[in-house]
């Protein structure tokens, strides 16, 4: 790959939204009563608040207001381009959450919110590519490209590294806002900047976009009655094509079963509670607390234990919601874990409309595995530890008998 992307900083810039999965642990929508005649509006508690406990408390907002108004001025009387007003209002609200300095939390326009509410239920209009992003490095990559796909159709390879959407460039961008600049209109095309390995030029690409229904899960029986079941997100969509997948496996006579849950970025916790719920019988899935130590916890309360064996496939994009999955299937020695260290994102985001169709994603939990464990920046380890060969890591679709990994799992459920 030719140079090096360096992540861009953004202080106050207009942040898109987007999940999938790819990067939320858990999606709850509340209601938030704001008072936006006077956005930066001083309550009677700022008013009266000494300046040692503003600095360490709250916001000065008369002062913000203040230099908001001075700096508003200034580009009105000297800005040589035009002005897009509502686009810099976003970035007041963007820059106050980028503040942060946390890559999960993040602002929403009323489009974003709209796109985002829609990508959760499978349904979509884009290039039928998965993305994922490394939080090191700002760098957005495909980790999945489905089948019968404009992203299949242009070419595109999983392990792509984008670079720019359009004359946009996305490294160090949220991963949310990057895939919103990527969806657009039915039948339009959007341009992608590639980074490649083994190329010395970054690579163009013209992608149609089309109504995309995204197969979360695909199945098949394998040889020896060994039911296979890879699971690429968990979205509204996920459970229904689970259960329908398990319970034909389980129709067919298998033995053994493998789940897949390799270059899985995570997705809705109720999803995957209740697919856990599907195999474990009753018991502890993972509980969650908050800055104040509240906890909660989320249960199986179902008698469906799994009576084969199983194996659970992981790697390095196994993350969130599939280090969830898998926390409990380790823990209470339902299956082998087999592959590589998960990504290792033990925390938890909520969604919380603002009423004026806007809204915030804000980071509001630490997760533990039913033994107590919180794995983030750490990730779970395998039970039996298989790097993919460098021979199927150089083929764009592994076929199950080039896939040492997956022949591992077989050979575990089937001793």
């Amino acid at each position: 790959m030719k140079g090096t992307i360096e992540k861009n900083k953004r202080w106050g810039k207009f942040i898109f939204g987007f999940v999938t999965g790819f990067a939320t642990a858990i999606l709850i929508v509340i209601g938030l009563n704001l008072q936006v005649a006077n956005k930066f509006q001083l309550n009677s508690k700022s008013a009266t608040s000494s300046k040692a406990e503003k600095s360490k408390e709250s916001i000065d907002f008369t002062a913000v207001e203040n230099k908001v108004n001075t700096i508003q001025q200034l580009i009105n009387r000297f800005y040589l381009n035009k002005i897009d007003y509502d686009k810099m209002e976003s970035g007041i609200y963007s820059g106050l959450v980028s503040s942060l300095g946390d890559p999960y939390s993040t602002y929403y326009t009323k489009d974003e919110f709209d796109l985002l509410m829609e990508s959760t239920k499978g349904t979509y209009s884009g290039i039928g590519a998965l993305l994922s992003q490394d939080p090191k490095t700002g760098i957005v990559s495909i980790i999945k490209v489905y089948e019968g796909t404009p992203s299949e159709e242009a070419g595109l390879h999983e392990g792509d590294m984008i670079y720019k959407v359009d004359d946009i460039e996305v490294t160090g961008m949220d991963l949310a806002e990057a895939v919103t600049h990527i969806k657009g209109k039915e039948s339009s095309k959007v341009h992608l900047t590639i980074a490649r390995e083994g190329e010395s030029d970054y690579l163009q690409f013209d992608v149609e976009r089309r109504k995309i229904n995204v197969p979360t899960v695909i199945s098949k029986m394998m040889d020896d009655k060994v039911g296979y079941i890879a699971v690429s997100e968990f979205d509204e969509v996920t459970y229904d094509q689970y259960t329908k997948a398990l319970d034909q496996l389980i129709d067919d006579g298998m033995k053994g079963l493998v789940i897949d849950l390799r270059n899985n970025p995570g997705g809705n916790l109720d999803i995957v509670c209740k697919m856990v719920d599907e195999i474990l019988g009753k018991g502890l899935i993972v509980y969650i607390e908050d800055k104040n130590g509240k906890r909660e916890e989320f249960k199986s309360d179902a008698n469906n234990k799994l009576k084969v064996p199983l194996a659970v496939l992981i790697n390095g994009n196994s993350a969130s919601a599939s280090e969830i999955f898998a926390g409990a299937v380790k823990d209470y020695k339902i299956g082998t874990l087999v592959g590589t260290k998960t990504f290792g994102k033990g925390i938890v985001q909520q969604l919380i409309d603002l009423k004026d169709g806007s809204a915030l994603k804000l980071t509001i939990a630490s997760y533990f595995t039913p033994s107590g464990v919180n794995i983030h920046g750490v990730g779970i380890k395998p039970d039996e530890e298989v790097e993919l060969s460098e021979s199927a890591k150089e083929d764009k679709v592994i076929k199950p008998e080039e896939d040492n990994q997956l022949q591992k799992a077989i050979e575990i459920v089937t001793q």
